[in-house]
């Protein structure tokens, strides 16, 4: 029993604000100091956005031939889509003569043709600590967006009360607003109500596969990454980022944030983690728990 409640509180104590006063002073590696909210940014909205589009038009394409019903309702699109299809198959053909039509990756493969590296979930090497997050393959160089923190998006004010009884996984923002990363119970059925209450006939506006063992965006892992340490340094940072209106439709299917009130009009919030350094093969992800708004 006396083992259950330890880890417990190593789980709840980031959220537990006496201990956060008096362990502010002690740790101050973990913590990250932000001169102005608007200046919280590793790098700028438009490299952002431009990972996202490129991760998710590649899980996209690489997802063809199931995106039908999508494609039948936007037939520009469907055309700019097969276009990029038609060029990729005739690099592969060049790569690998192979002449079978298209070759489906899975997610993981496909990130790492992309953007060069995969994350994925593992048991963390902090003794304390239970899963975490490595770089399974390839090199995430500095300043790369290397994770998403998924979830339900709770702005001021809104019932998180219940969702937020014994759970580590939320997050929260500069300006108050909560995203709540846990994958089981209560939250688990507040997000997947949620998504379901937004998806438009075949446009799902948002990813539902998180909550899974099979993520069809392997990049939504972040609620996973742990708190840094005097003994392993912070080597990403969380970043938030609103979702711009222009966002392709068909590819909001790998958001994997969904708001919590559908009535209220504003971009959707999402938080990635940056990287702060060049991160290598088999390395773990550690962040910090901590924002000092100064």
């Amino acid at each position: 029993m006396l083992r259950e409640l330890r880890r417990r509180w190593r789980s709840y104590k980031y959220r537990f604000v006496p201990w956060l006063a008096l362990n502010l002073r002690r740790q101050r590696r973990t913590l990250r100091y932000v001169p102005e909210s608007s200046q919280d940014k590793i790098i700028a909205d438009e490299d952002v956005f431009e990972t996202l589009l490129k991760t998710f038009k590649a899980l996209f394409i690489n997802d063809l031939s199931r995106q039908a019903d999508i494609l039948a309702l936007l037939p520009e699109v469907k055309r700019q889509y097969l276009e990029l299809l038609s060029v990729e198959q005739k690099q592969s053909e060049v790569n690998s003569c192979n002449h079978h039509g298209q070759h489906v990756f899975s997610p993981e493969d496909v990130l790492f043709n992309t953007l060069g590296f995969t994350v994925s979930r593992d048991r963390s090497s902090l003794v304390s600590a239970g899963t975490g997050v490595f770089v399974t393959r390839g090199f995430a160089p500095r300043g790369t967006v290397v994770s998403m923190y998924p979830g339900t998006v709770y702005r001021k004010h809104e019932p998180i009360f219940f969702q937020s009884l014994g759970n580590p996984f939320i997050f929260r923002c500069i300006d108050g607003v909560l995203i709540d990363g846990n994958d089981k119970g209560l939250s688990r059925s507040v997000y997947r109500s949620c998504s379901r209450r937004d998806q438009l006939g075949p446009f799902q506006m948002s990813d539902e596969s998180w909550l899974t063992a099979t993520l069809q965006n392997p990049l939504a892992v972040g609620q996973y990454v742990n708190n840094c340490s005097h003994e392993k340094a912070a080597n990403v940072c969380y970043q938030e980022f609103d979702v711009p209106g222009h966002f392709p439709v068909e590819l909001k299917q790998y958001l994997p944030n969904i708001v919590y009130s559908h009535d209220i009009e504003s971009h959707l919030r999402c938080v990635v983690l940056v990287t702060l350094r060049d991160i290598k093969q088999g390395e773990e992800l550690f962040s910090n728990y901590y924002t000092v708004v100064s």
